[in-house]
């Protein structure tokens, strides 16, 4: 029987030597490179390759995803507490105020002076304190610095808190009180993000 010879093997030839002679063992796999033809031992490597690349793509992108997603929940829980805290950095300033105010640890000397710097004019002012405020700022007056306050009638008016003033003037009322103060200080609080 004579004709061509086929044999099937289970895995492919990875090196080969010529019998009877002293010849180094021939490496299919450079052999196969060297002309240009693929090994599909290489082919198995790049689709690993390829395989592993999308999956890392694929975990990157889901790492940005909650990454933003984490950023914007952040951003929301800040925007939704920051009314609070606002509230609670004023109702702190409250109990300091008044804690400072029930101990007469205040100066209304330099309350009415920061009063008068809003005044339009120094003209016919009327300055409107606490009795017990009024009687303190007279010991003061006393003491030196009254020119300050030269032509600048000052009342007693029961209505008005301690450590608080109001100043009237021809051309309308400015007063300095402790709860207006408190509360342009939540607003401004509040609008800053």
């Amino acid at each position: 029987m004579s004709g061509p010879l086929t044999i099937n093997l289970s895995r492919p030839i990875t090196s080969t030597r010529i019998l009877g002679s002293e010849a180094e063992p021939i490496d299919r796999e450079s052999e196969l490179n060297k002309h240009g033809i693929e090994s599909a031992n290489s082919k198995q490597v790049n689709s690993q390759t390829e395989a592993q690349k999308a999956t890392f793509m694929q975990a990157c992108q889901a790492l940005n995803n909650v990454a933003d997603r984490l950023n914007q929940f952040c951003a929301k829980i800040f925007a939704e507490h920051s009314e609070k805290i606002a509230k609670l950095s004023v109702d702190i300033a409250r109990k300091i105020l008044v804690q400072k105010v029930e101990n007469g640890d205040y100066e209304i000397e330099s309350i009415v002076k920061e009063t008068l710097k809003n005044a339009p004019g120094h003209q016919d002012l009327v300055v409107h304190l606490n009795p017990d405020d009024l009687a303190q700022f007279e010991k003061v007056k006393q003491n030196g610095t009254g020119d300050v306050f030269a032509g600048i009638k000052f009342v007693p008016d029961p209505k008005i808190g301690r450590a608080e003033c109001l100043l009237e003037s021809p051309k309308g009322i400015i007063d300095s009180l402790i709860d207006e103060h408190l509360e342009q200080i939540g607003r401004a609080l509040t609008k800053a993000k």
